[in-house]
């Protein structure tokens, strides 16, 4: 069973047309199977859920949709309270907090606080996040300390893989072992890029509304199959 479970959350909008319904009817209906894959992480033991909310790159979407999408994270996080406290889930949000409207970024806040004791599975919302302004912050952490370290004299501190990856989002939180992506495409889309080195990639067909507890066992299923060996030989 992997530790960490990163979701790529794909095919809302072709799941609208599909049904014919207009884009937002497909983001409210990914909500759903988003409740559904947190309950049966929990019941799987999985101790970290990483999904992909809204990516740097979304911002280049329809202002409406935009707008939709930044309401439907304020309603969600206040709406799946009762299902965080009944399973003990503690959220988070990963990415740029800057760049969130400030009516967003309250709810957003209120959740983490609210949930911050809870300890069956840590659900990461990757919300305004993008992999690679998640490494070139990290970098620019880095730079400062250099930075400071110079004004009083010192040596830039050294640093090495372990290191820098303290300076990431996910800091203190192990790499995902399992990456899933709905709706068909193959790629992983700027989605944790420093994480996902030695993540296993599971692509389904499956359109994201449509991905349920069944789907997300086929994924599972197909982990357990992989023989991980980290550039080793066995």
């Amino acid at each position: 069973m992997p530790r960490h479970v990163a979701i790529i959350m794909d095919g809302n909008g072709r799941w609208a047309s599909k049904h014919g319904e207009n884009r937002s009817e497909g983001h409210l209906a990914g909500k759903e199977s988003l409740r559904e894959c947190c309950e049966y992480a929990v019941e799987k033991g999985i101790e970290y859920l990483s999904i992909f909310a809204f990516s740097t790159e979304n911002w280049n979407r329809p202002a409406d949709e935009v707008a939709q999408l930044m309401s439907l994270m304020a309603s969600s996080v206040i709406g799946e309270m009762g299902t965080f406290r009944k399973n003990s889930i503690r959220f988070r949000m990963l990415g740029d907090r800057s760049a969130v409207p400030a009516d967003v970024l309250g709810p957003i806040e209120e959740a983490e606080r609210e949930t911050a004791s809870n300890t069956r599975l840590d659900l990461f919302v990757l919300f305004c996040y993008g992999g690679k302004w998640d490494i070139v912050n990290a970098a620019g952490k880095y730079g400062r300390q250099c930075y400071e370290a110079a004004l009083r004299g010192e040596p830039c501190p050294s640093i090495d893989v372990d290191g820098f990856s303290r300076f990431l989002e996910t800091a203190g939180v192990p790499d995902p072992d399992l990456l899933i992506r709905t709706g068909g495409e193959k790629r992983i889309s700027n989605f944790l890029l420093w994480q996902c080195a030695y993540a296993e990639f599971y692509f389904t067909d499956i359109l994201w509304p449509d991905f349920r507890k069944i789907q997300f066992q086929s994924a599972l299923d197909s982990f357990a199959k992989r023989d991980r060996r980290y550039g080793q030989i066995k």
